[in-house]
């Protein structure tokens, strides 16, 4: 059981476009005694409207979800509400989006494949305070890192900016520049101008090869 001042369950705020693995992972979390689902977002822009309203006591995001990520999500709800812990729940087994993970804020990374043995104890070992990383990643992550420092390099630093990723997101999924310009509150001009930055820092030519970037770093799924 977790530790908590407060009484009754954990409250958790699930976020997952896929509604089948929403109530999956529900099933999972619901049969806790500790623990019980107040909320379900399919995006990350629901999640954060969710969890203003609702208040709950730990966040569950999917890493790659429509409109917003489950890391820019994160980013934002480690702003909006500093006392929310927070999960990721992925289908990728990648140390660069571990290490986005907790630059984000997350406690923990959980894989999509054995999230019926490792949510429970992730969902408790975020609400001590402590980090939870699946087994399996353990050595591979001390493994690279160790490798990093044997060649002078350090964790891997983020190559575009969080607005940056909002774009490519937008672009990646069809949206005009004049749509994306309306979603973000933002001019045209604006959002021309990142989408060259974009371009000039991956090395990149056209939209093609921006949006086979993002499904590469999932910020969109294929």
């Amino acid at each position: 059981m977790i530790d908590r001042t407060a009484p009754g369950p954990v409250r958790i705020l699930l976020a997952d476009d896929h509604a089948l693995v929403r109530r999956g992972v529900r099933l999972i979390l619901d049969g806790e005694p500790d623990l019980e689902v107040v909320a379900e977002a399919g995006d990350g822009a629901e999640a954060l409207a969710l969890a203003r309203e609702h208040r709950p006591d730990l966040a569950v995001l999917d890493v790659a979800m429509p409109r917003m990520t489950g890391l820019q999500a994160a980013r934002e709800l480690s702003a909006a509400l500093p006392g929310l812990r927070l999960l990721m729940l992925t289908m990728y087994d990648n140390e660069q989006y571990f290490f986005e993970a907790l630059k984000a804020g997350a406690a923990g990374y959980v894989l999509k494949s054995v999230a019926d043995r490792d949510l429970v104890e992730a969902c408790r070992s975020a609400m001590r305070g402590e980090p939870f990383l699946y087994p399996g990643a353990v050595t591979a992550l001390i493994r690279h890192y160790l490798d990093r420092a044997r060649q002078g390099e350090g964790v891997p630093e983020k190559i575009l900016t969080a607005r940056e990723e909002e774009i490519l997101k937008l672009v990646a999924e069809g949206h005009s520049s004049k749509e994306i310009a309306a979603t973000l509150v933002i001019s045209v001009k604006t959002v021309e101008r990142h989408r060259a930055n974009m371009l000039h820092k991956l090395g990149m030519r056209d939209r093609l090869e921006l949006t086979r970037y993002a499904i590469r770093v999932g910020l969109i799924e294929p």
